[in-house]
């Protein structure tokens, strides 16, 4: 089997992959691994760590309800819309929210911060009025800079998702 080696593409990417999690359900320390601020790749699970950054929580943990997450991908559609972005998939499951978008000339993680305070917002002012945070502080940010690329991935943020077996409802 041989593998065609892919031109790449040093203008600016063709979408990016956009993916947070909600409050407080991906520690420092997970067992899933973990992303240190600043550096390369994931971490080890670490109880320790986990355990002090639970300890550091300003609210508890906090899971989209199936309304929840209808309200956060019409935010997300309407954002878009309103901002002129290609919006090409957006999942938001319980403990996580994908989206792919093509945005020319913005920075994703602009865009990704734009999507998650209009998505709060809106869960603030329709189910949750006390609460002020809804996300992670960060976001995970994929360049996407081949059209078969984009076509996996938006794939892999429709359908995949049902099929991996973590998700929390």
């Amino acid at each position: 089997m041989s593998l065609k080696k892919k031109e790449f593409n040093t203008g600016e990417p063709i979408a990016y992959l956009i993916t947070w999690t909600t409050y407080g359900t991906w520690l420092q320390g997970d067992e899933r691994g973990w992303k240190r601020r600043g550096a390369a790749g994931f971490e080890l699970p670490n109880s320790s760590f986990k355990e002090a950054a639970k300890d550091k929580m300003k609210e508890s943990s906090f899971l989209l309800t199936a309304s929840d997450r209808e309200v956060v991908e019409k935010t997300v559609r309407k954002h878009c819309e309103v901002r002129g972005w290609e919006l090409h998939a957006v999942n938001a499951r319980s403990n996580h929210v994908h989206v792919v978008v093509t945005s020319p000339d913005y920075d994703p993680a602009i865009v990704s911060n734009q999507l998650k305070a209009w998505s709060s917002r809106l869960l603030k002012k329709t189910s949750y009025p006390d609460r002020e945070r809804f996300w992670t502080e960060r976001s995970g940010r994929r360049w996407i800079n081949h059209e078969s690329d984009l076509d996996s991935v938006i794939v892999y943020v429709l359908e995949a998702q049902d099929l991996k077996g973590v998700e929390q409802e």
